[in-house]
């Protein structure tokens, strides 16, 4: 049986060696990566099929959900790792905070799309987050950061990182599917690198960085193995299940209003067909 993953922001990073390790373990990979150089490479590299997308475009996502709906009979997991940092505020194409838009409004509308087939085959949704999502802060008339302090960039990250947990428990509440949002670990890469900030910081703490490989293990994990033993909705630090989290991400009502506000900027259904 040809078990399919898709990889998000897999043309470096985290991405590449999670769509890498999968490839090893006989899964059939889509590379999805913004970089057409990058994310063809790495495609190759592992046999694997090749989607360029930029999430900075909504429209580009749907159109990739569409292609993939097509080109793959089953759908088993989905890796929504594609994110970044974003330095001074910026709008998208579609309106919408940039940062906003990279960690969570491209991964909704790709996710809630892919829902069918993932039902079909009781399939995995794992969410890239962070360790930096307990200092978020969500306000739902202001996830765009129109009105607050942007911080270089690291409060609104923050408090996508945040966002992303709440994204993948109301993925679990709606619709059954397993969702397990993870903090990978403080992993080397050229993340943040754009902004100065993100400059010193990375200067000041190279000791801790972890390789991509590392980072990319819990990632795999959480695809891989099929009994995790862990409530659906479950917040990994790590390979570790339950570690800490904002207060807001066990807040059920906050999860569902969180859910509403999104699906309301992205255009997508509220309600699903829970699975069965």
């Amino acid at each position: 049986m040809d078990r399919t993953a898709i990889v998000t922001g897999a043309s470096s990073g985290i991405g590449a060696e999670v769509a890498r390790e999968l490839a090893r373990r006989s899964w059939r990979v889509a590379v999805v990566g913004r970089n057409p150089e990058r994310t063809e490479a790495v495609a190759k590299s592992i046999n694997a099929t090749a989607f360029v997308c930029d999430f900075d475009s909504l429209d580009n996502v749907r159109n990739l959900a569409e292609e993939l709906t097509q080109r793959f009979d089953r759908i088993d997991a989905v890796v929504n790792n594609a994110g970044g940092i974003v330095a001074k505020r910026q709008e998208s194409i579609d309106s919408h905070e940039l940062t906003l838009q990279r960690n969570v409004l491209g991964s909704v509308v790709l996710t809630e799309r892919l829902v069918p087939k993932l039902l079909h085959t009781r399939g995995r949704v794992i969410h890239t987050s962070s360790m930096v999502s307990r200092l978020g802060k969500i306000e739902l008339d202001d996830l765009g950061f129109s009105y607050r302090r942007f911080g270089a960039g690291w409060w609104p990250y923050a408090s996508a990182k945040l966002g992303v947990i709440l994204y993948a428990r109301s993925l679990a509440m709606r619709t059954g599917l397993e969702s397990y949002p993870v903090h990978p670990g403080y992993v080397r890469s050229g993340f943040g690198a754009e902004s100065r900030s993100g400059k010193a910081i990375l200067s000041l703490t190279g000791w801790m960085q972890i390789s991509p490989e590392a980072g990319a293990a819990p990632l795999v994990h959480l695809v891989d193995t099929p009994e995790l033993g862990v409530e659906n909705g479950t917040y990994f630090d790590g390979l570790t299940p339950d570690g800490p989290t904002h207060p807001a991400a066990a807040d059920r009502d906050f999860v569902t209003a969180y859910w509403r506000k999104i699906a309301e900027l992205v255009g997508t259904p509220v309600e699903h067909h829970h699975a069965t």
